[in-house]
């Protein structure tokens, strides 16, 4: 007797999205590697930690050849753990390294860079998940480097609004980043369960109230989120006051984690961008390969920290006009 075929089964007929050309990452070289291997061992010197390397960055090489990185303090166990997310999870119990925030401060003494960005793992095992040691990290970083421009990209604090007024009045970073992440609808099913997007909201909004002169959030995208969804959520950040937003291709950095539903083109990145110029966000940073700490809005936003025209930005980075959108 012959057996009917067997209907195809969708999960095995189903063709995982391929990597296009344009998520290619090219290696650094020359004086680019160089600045690489002094950058990599001075941080194995001093024992700290990169976001760049925890959470497998695809522009890694590229920022660190520029002699950027993304230095990231409180160790390095996370105490949630989000579905796009390589950083450990864990408890780590309470325990800060108390010597953290002098070897961050005079590490970056010794580099002379112009702008760096902080972030930190979410410490919810902390009273006041970390508040106070990043703000003393700041202050020690200033010490050491008066002129260096801090941005530091934090978590949401377990929804404190005091915890992160502290962080902005008394360490006073230059810029004050928190992500969003994901689309609202996207939340649940990609961050961790004690994350929520209004809540993060509500801590960019808290952050300006505070004195924040210029914050900033990040969205990922290719996780199945629609084109409106993305314009929803760029007007939820804008009536918050955010001023910086960056959209980025999601990467998955193992099996475990979240899929790539799909590669979003170029052109839709483009739209992206367009859009959130005419909402009046003062950048917009919007590429496949665009991560929230990402050279092209460090550079926009040292320039406007520093007092610099868009003109001499542009000159200086060799960007071209259409891509700065300044609102003075």
């Amino acid at each position: 007797m012959t057996l009917p075929d067997r209907p195809a089964d969708p999960a095995e007929t189903l063709e995982k999205p391929r990597k296009p050309d344009w998520l290619r990452v090219r290696l650094p070289t020359g004086e680019a590697h160089d600045r690489f291997v002094k950058l990599k061992e001075t941080m194995r010197r001093l024992d700290l930690h990169t976001v760049c390397e925890e959470a497998k960055c695809p522009n890694i090489f590229e920022c660190w050849g520029q002699g950027t990185a993304t230095i990231m303090i409180l160790g390095e166990t996370c105490t949630r753990g989000c579905r796009f997310c390589s950083v450990a999870t864990g408890n780590p119990e309470g325990f800060t390294d108390p010597r953290e925030p002098e070897n961050v401060g005079r590490m970056l003494g010794e580099l002379d860079l112009a702008y760096v960005v902080l972030t930190m793992v979410d410490r919810d095992d902390l009273l006041d998940g970390g508040a106070a040691h990043v703000a003393q990290t700041i202050r020690r970083i200033k010490h050491y480097s008066p002129n260096l421009l801090v941005e530091t990209l934090l978590g949401d604090f377990q929804g404190v609004r005091k915890d992160v007024e502290h962080v902005v009045r008394e360490g006073r970073p230059d810029v004050f980043a928190h992500n969003v992440e994901v689309v609202p609808r996207l939340q649940r099913t990609v961050r961790d369960a004690r994350c929520s997007w209004d809540r993060s909201v509500e801590v960019l909004r808290w952050a300006k109230a505070a004195g924040s002169q210029i914050t900033k959030s990040s969205i990922m995208v290719g996780l199945g989120e629609t084109e409106d969804e993305v314009y929803d959520a760029m007007e939820r950040l804008r009536a918050a006051e955010v001023d910086v937003v960056t959209f980025g291709q999601y990467l998955q950095p193992t099996k475990k984690h979240a899929e790539v539903k799909r590669f979003v083109e170029p052109a839709e990145f483009d739209r992206y961008r367009e859009a959130g110029e005419a909402m009046g966000f003062r950048f917009v940073a919007s590429g496949p390969l665009v991560r929230s700490s990402y050279r092209a809005a460090e550079a926009f936003l040292h320039g406007v920290l520093t007092g610099q025209s868009e003109a001499e930005h542009a000159d200086r980075y060799g960007k071209k006009k259409k891509h700065l959108a300044v609102v003075t």
